[in-house]
């Protein structure tokens, strides 16, 4: 088994919003929607084998639990990417012993941890 792709949701209309933190401050590629999902709005994200689905939900409310988790290769550098665009940056490297990591939050306020 391996995960395919995880779902966050945005409000209606929220699409540029999250093409602004996935594409542009994480660098993932957008890709297109299947054309029977294309109506429905949002947005489809990845890089290497991550891939995130962004859906619209008309009483949405920003996950602040629930995550994706995304590997990077420069952890520093992505997190100072992410202060000078205005996304929050959280360091907690005592919770997992080993493990330094951070956490964000996309611009819809939904959590997401990068490890």
């Amino acid at each position: 088994m391996r995960l395919d792709h995880v779902q966050v949701s945005c409000p209606p209309g929220g699409e540029e919003i999250a093409r602004a933190f996935y594409r542009d401050a994480l660098g993932m590629t957008e890709i297109e929607k299947p054309p029977l999902l294309r109506v429905r709005g949002g947005c489809w994200f990845r890089a290497g084998a991550a891939e995130i689905h962004i859906g619209v939900e008309r009483d949405f409310r920003p996950a602040k639990k629930a995550h994706p988790a995304f590997a990077v290769d420069d952890l520093d550098e992505l997190a100072g990417k992410l202060n000078r665009l205005g996304y929050p940056v959280t360091w907690d490297n005592e919770t997992i012993p080993g493990r330094r990591r951070f956490h964000t939050a996309d611009g819809h306020g939904n959590r997401v941890e990068i490890v």
